[in-house]
């Protein structure tokens, strides 16, 4: 998921595709880490779904040949909006067929899941759709405790959850794409979490969470990417540099 115009992170999006912000004592663009993730775990074979600046996108890994992969490029359109929509226009494209089994990589993320486990869970499970989670949350903001007349008790400063939450990674069987343009009649946009996922769980269709320790983290706002430890990142991923 390569398309979003990175409102949360302008300025910078003005200049930049979200995807290319660079992150890392390397300074690589986000988007290489996942490149060099999906391939360390031999998933090679790879749809960028662009729309935004897809040219800078374009322009930095070409056909992927420099990364070990693959790379097709399908750029979003008007009639098929959200993340559903992009994922749906693939296959309008013939990039991914309901035989096949798609891996989904919010383009905003970056871990160390290994991604490998995912997909042997999935297919363990028979699911129709594994959604990656993870526990222990932090709220980057405090939440207040209030009583009934409005009056507050007491802050709590940036919380931990503990229900898991999704990291933006999920697998879908192709027979998903069915679901999807079961929707596009009646709704636009279409998100793969707030419509696609309610549908099939609605439908008895067998959905999974697959919770993970891996370190994840959302480079989804100005605001977190000046928070993001550059550092400890580079550590944490210095594996993928190692091929």
């Amino acid at each position: 998921m390569s398309g979003g115009p990175g409102t949360r992170m302008r300025p910078i999006t003005y200049y930049f595709q979200k995807g290319l912000i660079p992150i890392g004592l390397k300074q690589k663009p986000l988007l290489e880490y996942v490149v060099r993730l999906l391939n360390f775990y031999g998933i090679t074979d790879l749809a960028f779904l662009v729309d935004y600046k897809a040219e800078q996108i374009v322009n930095y890994f070409d056909d992927g040949s420099r990364f070990g992969v693959k790379i097709t490029y399908i750029h979003d359109l008007p009639k098929f909006k959200g993340t559903a929509g992009s994922v749906y226009n693939a296959s309008k494209h013939n990039a991914v067929t309901v035989e096949d089994t798609l891996l989904v990589y919010y383009g905003d993320i970056v871990t160390t899941l290994n991604v490998k486990k995912l997909l042997e869970y999935h297919w363990r499970q028979k699911a129709c759709a594994t959604v990656a989670l993870s526990s222990g949350f932090t709220v980057r903001v405090g939440l207040a405790d209030m009583d009934k007349e409005g009056r507050i008790l007491g802050f709590v400063e940036k919380p931990k959850l503990e229900k898991p939450v999704s990291i933006g990674i999920m697998v879908l069987e192709g027979e998903t794409l069915k679901d999807i343009e079961s929707l596009f009649p009646k709704k636009r946009p279409v998100d793969l979490m707030g419509d696609v996922i309610p549908l099939l769980i609605k439908n008895d269709k067998p959905v999974f969470g697959y919770l993970s320790d891996a370190f994840w983290y959302d480079i989804g706002s100005t605001e977190a990417y000046e928070k993001l430890d550059h550092a400890f990142l580079e550590r944490s991923l210095s594996f993928l540099f190692k091929q």
